[in-house]
């Protein structure tokens, strides 16, 4: 009989169903307690987690090759997404990654830091004292606003809000999908499934009205999808198709908003609550930056900054799981594992397990100087995930979520605004329930002293 790994007590037919839709978050803190290894029921089905680094760079480094991305993730996404990076496995996705990979490449992306900080002081130009900011919603713009330009070399500020709309009603709908045993075909012509194709539609129409006026200029504008478009296989010399590129190009326009809005926004509501923090960072922004708007060079001397973000990352990781499907036989913790079998890396229980993390729940950025961060077991921290198929875009995201509160910390302090209730719920990315309103308020950053011998006026 096929061992297997601990598991909670669950319920008959619906397993631990019930516990899991509750609260998501919770469960997978919880199935800690039941060893580095563990399992639970979804529905007839058993599924695995990993609570501990070593296991996950067994499976994720060691045991790459023998597993997948689900075909619950991939049917889920298949419609928006295609054969993107994300969904894809084997040797297509290895042949693509090779044909993205230079879109990444640093000097690449630090061409991107200027349009960053621009478009970052215009999203907070109209901002004003004792205003109330839905600050989800105006990273979500923010974030939308700067991949569009550096992927499409296009400004969607017109349209940025319908864009909003659409994806928001995607991912609802995918999220939807990941909590069910068996979903609802999307065939059926419910008015879900209309509002998800509607969605999916006007994404589509924008992205490829991106491609077709690129592809008739044939003009090399030095974003991503110059990159893209141009893109050679150095091996067979091929190129991708339309399909291909519409994939790509989709799957980086909403990884590469939507984690990183969400990221900001968990920042901005710690930082509101932890003024002594705050304090640190504006002291760091104001001695590198006095005054001005910071630049590609800053990056290496903001260090406490960065420290604030990867703590932010750490209590709420945007992706806060990775799953697997085994396609080939391994043995995993002292259990074998066989293909279809569906193995869960658990991200945000890693994040905040006081094994590693003393005093888990506190908001503690010293947690990632240098020092420190040395210390930590591999993969104990992993918000870009690990292995092959690490964040194609981890080093562009990090150099955007920098000079992001770079910008805006320098010359504005948020505030949670009252009555605001802050409720961590997973969706596809870990979202504040209802929102995040926050009171923003100018400051006055302090200024370079004056050279010797001048006056200061």
């Amino acid at each position: 009989m096929q061992r297997v790994p601990p598991a909670p007590k669950g319920h008959f037919l619906v397993g631990n169903i019930p516990e899991f839709s509750k609260d998501s978050l919770n469960f997978m803190l919880e199935l800690r307690a039941y060893g580095d290894l563990a399992s639970f029921m979804f529905g007839p089905y058993r599924g695995y987690i990993t609570n501990h680094p070593d296991l996950v760079h067994e499976l994720l480094v060691t045991h790459a090759d023998k597993t997948h991305k689900t075909r619950g993730l991939k049917r889920a996404l298949a419609p928006i997404l295609g054969a993107g990076l994300f969904t894809s496995d084997g040797d297509f996705w290895k042949r693509q990654r090779k044909l993205v990979q230079p879109a990444f490449h640093t000097k690449r992306i630090g061409a991107y830091a200027e349009t960053m900080v621009e478009y970052a002081q215009d999203a907070v130009r109209d901002w004003r004292a004792g205003e109330t900011v839905e600050i989800d919603l105006a990273m979500n713009a923010l974030t939308m606003r700067i991949i569009a330009k550096t992927l499409f070399d296009a400004d969607v500020n017109a349209e940025a809000h319908e864009a909003g709309e659409a994806v928001d009603t995607v991912l609802e709908d995918i999220n939807q999908r990941l909590n069910q045993v068996v979903p609802l075909p999307r065939w059926v012509p419910t008015s879900k499934n209309r509002r998800f194709y509607a969605a999916v539609d006007r994404l589509n129409r924008l992205i490829q009205r991106f491609i077709d006026e690129r592809r008739t200029s044939g003009e090399d504008k030095g974003d991503l999808l110059s990159m893209l478009l141009m893109a050679q296989d150095a091996d067979d010399g091929g190129v991708m198709t339309d399909k291909q590129v519409r994939d790509e190009a989709m799957t980086l326009f909403g990884a590469g908003h939507e984690t990183t809005a969400v990221a900001m926004t968990w920042t901005w509501y710690l930082l509101s609550q932890h003024l002594e923090v705050e304090a640190k960072l504006h002291a760091e922004l104001d001695a590198v930056l006095a005054g001005r708007a910071p630049t590609l060079a800053d990056l290496p001397r903001l260090t406490y900054t960065e420290m604030v973000l990867k703590e932010s990352m750490r209590l709420y990781p945007p992706a806060f799981t990775v799953t697997r499907e085994v396609t080939a036989p391994f043995t995993l913790g002292g259990y074998d594992f066989k293909p279809g079998m569906v193995i869960i890396v658990n991200i945000y229980g890693l994040h905040r397990d006081a094994r590693f993390f003393p005093d888990p729940d506190r908001f503690d950025p010293e947690r990632f100087t240098p020092e420190n961060e040395k210390r930590l077991p591999k993969y104990a921290y992993f918000p870009f995930g690990g292995g092959p198929r690490i964040c194609i875009g981890n080093a562009f995201a990090m150099m955007e979520a920098t000079l992001l509160l770079a910008t805006i910390a320098q010359r504005w302090t948020l505030r949670l605004a009252p009555g605001q209730v802050v409720e961590p719920q997973r969706r596809f990315t870990i979202r504040p329930k209802y929102g995040m309103r926050m009171i923003v308020e100018p400051r006055q950053p302090a200024l370079a002293p004056a050279p010797a011998g001048e006056m200061a006026v």
